[in-house]
């Protein structure tokens, strides 16, 4: 591991070149470059996360930590490392203050991989407009998590609002597995479904999504149920003829009910949160059926037709009563 201490872009870069020649790595095996932006209370958790879907997707893994966006100077400090704590492949902290924290790209961009597709993960509250965030512009896919923002379905409006194709939230991913037996539920062929419910914890943007999927692909009335579970607890379909139900039933198995038909017990894993990005990391391409649930829940008009492009939208958090919590994290 190479340590710089309020350092320059260019000697980051010429550190991770010179760590490359020294452990023999190839650039060209390299999938994607991943960029994470964290704030520094989180960094462990996001170097855990980031690593174990490193792990299953080969990439250039860059840590940006914002500190102190208002600080009088500017200063870069960096780890680069190959191999270590952050697995075998590439890795670069920045730890970025003052006005440079701003301007982040200047000092990621020359660290991408070559030819290689770019993913940005907010490892925090999500940004209310990717365009603020240079990070997010230059991405090919971009990552958030409405889960940790202070107004998790506000934070679900507002990528709604923001959505370009590329866009995806790990609250998508955590709904995977009930999708997944949802779409079991409905491989012998049952009657065509009049109603649903989905049960779960109040304000779970995850619920949301799942209810917004049913909408999309059932056409029909979806009502939402509050429990006191973590997350979700139930998805019950009503049929024409009898229903379909997904119940929880523990940490790791779900109770699949049929009408006219034993009860199947089924496994739902609560999964760890590097393996919900390394899922995200499986497609580099939009997601039209996230878009399709984004916009029945919360009733946006079809957000597959926008344009994948974004333009840099300067935003200066330092001046603004309203700043983008993208640009603030410390």
């Amino acid at each position: 591991m190479t340590t710089l201490w309020d350092t320059t872009g260019s000697a980051v870069v010429k550190a991770l070149g010179a760590e490359r020649r020294t452990h023999g790595a190839v650039a060209s095996g390299l999938a994607l470059t991943l960029v994470v932006v964290v704030g520094e209370g989180q960094v462990e958790e996001a170097e855990q996360a980031a690593t174990r879907a490193a792990a299953e997707h080969p990439c250039r893994l860059i840590l940006v930590v914002r500190r102190r966006p208002d600080a009088p100077e500017s200063r870069l400090d960096a780890e680069v490392l190959i191999g270590g704590r952050l697995g075998p492949g590439e890795a670069v902290v920045l730890r970025m203050y003052g006005r440079l924290a701003l301007h982040a790209e200047s000092v990621v961009l020359p660290l991408l991989a070559p030819d290689a597709p770019v993913v940005t993960w907010w490892f925090g509250p999500p940004p209310r407009l990717i365009a603020h965030d240079p990070l997010g512009v230059l991405a090919d896919r971009r990552v958030t998590d409405c889960s940790l923002a202070d107004d998790p379905l506000a934070a679900l409006r507002e990528r709604a609002e923001d959505y370009a194709p590329g866009d995806t939230d790990l609250s998508w991913a955590r709904a995977t597995p009930w999708r997944a037996l949802c779409a079991a539920a409905f491989d012998a062929g049952t009657s065509p479904a009049r109603s649903a419910t989905v049960t779960g914890a109040a304000g779970d943007p995850a619920r949301e999504l799942i209810a917004g999927w049913l909408r999309a692909c059932l056409e029909v009335e979806v009502a939402g149920a509050d429990s006191d579970s973590r997350g979700l607890s139930s998805i019950r379909v009503e049929l024409e003829e009898g229903a379909v139900e997904v119940t929880a039933a523990g940490r790791s198995t779900a109770v699949l009910t049929r009408s006219g038909q034993p009860d199947r017990t089924m496994p739902l894993d609560e999964r760890e949160l590097g393996d919900l990005l390394a899922e995200e990391l499986r497609r580099l391409d939009a997601d039209e059926t996230y878009a399709r649930a984004l916009a029945a829940a919360t009733g946006s008009g079809d957000l597959s037709d926008r344009s994948g492009g974004r333009s840099h939208v300067w935003h200066d958090p330092t001046d603004s009563a309203e700043p983008d919590p993208a640009l603030t994290t410390a």
